[in-house]
């Protein structure tokens, strides 16, 4: 089990990993070795993740969610497949956080009394001195 917060984890069976060719650091190993690591993970099936969580997930993942509602991530910043695997695990984890958090929604709010009598005052004075700079004096 996979640990997101005190109310989601993630059962491992959920998370598919294949390994590929990386094209980061690795000098000649590059050629030779898979790897980098494609974690893919089905949101939309997801008996771990509640109707809320999926849906903010499915939004914050972007062009890495497919037609069929699978996240793709790809980890190929390191040199060996276990650090790639724990680094894909590790974004995946901080994703699913991420979507957990429910933002508050906005309360529209009225500007002061204080506030638009400061902001017309300034603009009097800007207005002022654009004023003065055209101004010709009479005895030119």
């Amino acid at each position: 089990m996979i640990r997101i917060n005190d109310h989601i984890s993630i059962d491992e069976g959920e998370i598919e990993e294949s390994f590929i060719r990386s094209s980061g650091p690795g000098g000649q190993n590059v050629n030779k070795l898979a790897t980098a690591v494609q974690l893919r993970f089905d949101v939309r099936h997801s008996p771990s993740l509640s109707h809320e969580v999926r849906a903010r997930l499915e939004r914050l993942s972007g062009k890495r969610l497919t037609r069929d509602g699978v996240l793709v991530i790809t980890a190929q910043r390191h040199r060996t497949q276990e650090r790639n695997r724990a680094d894909a695990v590790d974004r995946l984890v901080e994703l699913i956080r991420a979507a957990a958090v429910r933002l508050t929604p906005r309360r529209p709010t009225r500007p002061t009394l204080g506030s638009k009598v400061r902001r017309l005052e300034g603009k009097k004075r800007r207005s002022g001195v654009k004023a003065l700079r055209g101004a010709k004096l009479p005895d030119e």
